[in-house]
């Protein structure tokens, strides 16, 4: 692939374009605020330094979203023995009250969960599409799916039961 050199401007351009989503990828499948600003951040040097000469806007954000993807990667596996999940302060990334209970409910899930779940139902991306920006088949990504919502669904099923049998005082 060619590569191009790229003007302030076009980088300024893009950043401010796909910095938001970027984030919140990076931030679901590390699970830190620190470590997602470090793999935004080693995305877009990544770009700068490395990005192909792209066909178009939709293959540009596939790349980024693949790389930053694996930028995640790298950095959980280097930190495979410092495991550490920031979450206390992940209301503030919700863009509304109720995503709150319901990103920290994807963030209980492990890992090959997280990013096809957020791809799929927060960015709106189809099960082709998340599959080759994730190196995996699209069945493996239907599975990832199915398999996580299942999860959520049990997680939320047991949070309800809990919920019922908690006794009600009544004052008669």
């Amino acid at each position: 692939m060619n590569r191009i050199s790229r003007s302030a401007e076009e980088i300024e351009s893009v950043i401010r374009e796909y910095s938001d989503m970027l984030y919140r990828i990076c931030l679901v499948m590390l699970g830190s605020q620190q470590n997602a600003e470090d793999a935004l951040q080693d995305t877009f040097v990544k770009y700068t330094s490395r990005a192909p000469v792209f066909t178009g806007a939709e293959h540009q954000k596939a790349w980024l979203i693949r790389v930053a993807a694996n930028v995640c990667k790298d950095m959980r596996r280097f930190n495979f023995r410092h495991k550490h999940m920031n979450i206390e302060r992940l209301s503030e990334f919700c863009k509304s009250e109720e995503d709150s209970g319901i990103l920290e409910a994807v963030f209980s899930l492990p890992a090959q969960y997280r990013m096809v779940l957020f791809l799929h139902y927060v960015e709106g991306y189809d099960v082709g599409s998340i599959a080759h920006m994730a190196d995996i088949s699209p069945a493996a990504v239907k599975k990832r799916l199915q398999r996580g919502r299942e999860k959520l669904k049990l997680k939320y099923t047991e949070e309800d039961f809990r919920y019922e049998k908690t006794p009600v005082k009544t004052s008669i």
